[in-house]
């Protein structure tokens, strides 16, 4: 009878924890933004990009530095600098590295999710979903929380979307109208200013040059 409850025991919590995600303590090594990191795991240092999440750019080649992009950082930086236990969690239904060799993972300062706590503060959105992973439910309220509090990265969206909108539904006549103002605008700024003519015509004719030569060709 001992050796059936032995059995029963290891056939049932066997796959519990075959499907447990795997968790590594680790030690921060450097701060790269808001949602990469470098950290020191098993004496081996790795960098790691933070799943589910996409955080404003500080140093894109294109994109330069975003709205929040610093702030995101900063908080980031300064969560696990302070952080007494940090946990990376690897999601069993991601993939442990991402196409840049990076580690992909949940990232836990003293029992927090970090990724959590830069959603609630509006540093970060929900992104990069390719699976049901463990913890995107909890981001995606947080998410909806943070976008009806119009903090962070969403607290400009309302407004913008508004003055898109006005913009849109503008009378043509007014289009029209606003169009010529500025190029009226634009005619007595160039009289008085000479430096910007001469640009403007320098550059003007260059274009009028090329779009010939190209005709004729």
């Amino acid at each position: 009878m001992k050796k059936i409850i032995i059995f029963i025991t290891i056939f049932f919590c066997f796959p519990l924890v075959c499907l447990a995600n795997e968790k590594q303590t680790v030690k921060l090594n450097e701060c790269v933004d808001g949602d990469t990191a470098k950290f020191t795991m098993k004496d081996e240092t790795i960098k790691v990009r933070f799943l589910a999440v996409d955080t404003p750019e500080t140093k894109h080649p294109t994109k330069g530095e975003e709205p929040f992009g610093e702030e995101a950082s900063e908080f980031t930086c300064k969560s696990l600098s302070n952080a007494k236990k940090i946990v990376l969690e690897f999601d069993d239904k991601s993939g442990k590295t991402d196409k840049y060799n990076r580690y992909l993972a949940w990232v836990f300062i003293d029992n927090k999710l970090l990724q959590n706590e830069l959603v609630k503060r509006g540093l970060a959105d929900v992104k990069y979903l390719y699976g049901k992973y463990t913890y995107t439910d909890e981001l995606k309220t947080s998410l909806e929380k943070a976008k009806e509090d119009k903090i962070g990265i969403w607290s400009n969206k309302k407004e913008d979307n508004d003055l898109n909108e006005f913009v849109k539904n503008l009378d043509i006549r007014y289009k029209v109208i606003i169009t010529i103002i500025l190029l009226i605008l634009f005619c007595i700024y160039l009289h008085y200013d000479k430096k910007a003519r001469k640009k403007f015509l320098r550059k003007g004719k260059k274009e009028l040059e090329t779009y010939i030569n190209k005709k004729i060709k």
